[in-house]
């Protein structure tokens, strides 16, 4: 199992869920920004946001990339999942659309490692749980990733030479 991960994600849209992934206490990953942090490593510019990316990345033994409704579109995770692949590192998602965001869950998003063009099969584990009418439990979720986490993050897959 992989202790030392580089959490990619949708910032915008998906950092309470991201919180939430974090709070598991089952992995290390990198530091996260805050909104006014990530906003000064932006206003560099692109190869200040390249080189926080690369620095974060460097000793993390996978990239896990946390799949929210826009994940897929959005550049800087394309960019960490071309990282990770040319870099070989272990790389996996997990979907979190089904914990909640300030009390509301979405709906699951795209493949993002489909989006950045690789055609072997990176596999996205998803702990999302339904209630008895079909709606996502938000809490069963939480919880099946908490039971999960630490075991998928040594199920990633490396690119082959």
């Amino acid at each position: 199992m992989a202790k030392t991960v580089f959490y990619s994600f949708h910032y915008t849209r998906d950092v309470h869920r991201v919180q939430l992934v974090r709070n598991v206490n089952a992995l290390e990953g990198q530091p996260l920004l805050n909104a006014q942090e990530w906003e000064q490593v932006k206003g560099r510019g692109r190869a200040a946001i390249e080189k926080w990316i690369d620095e974060k990345m460097k000793y993390k033994r996978a990239v896990i990339v946390l799949v929210g409704q826009e994940t897929a579109a959005r550049p800087w995770v394309q960019y960490e999942i071309a990282k990770a692949w040319r870099e070989r590192k272990p790389l996996l998602g997990v979907r979190i659309h089904g914990l909640s965001s300030m009390g509301s869950v979405d709906r699951a998003g795209a493949d993002p490692f489909k989006k950045a063009g690789i055609t072997a099969a990176v596999p996205i584990f998803d702990p999302t749980r339904f209630d008895s009418v079909g709606r996502i439990d938000s809490q069963a979720t939480y919880n099946a990733l908490r039971n999960n986490l630490e075991a998928w993050s040594g199920r990633g897959l490396v690119r082959a030479v």
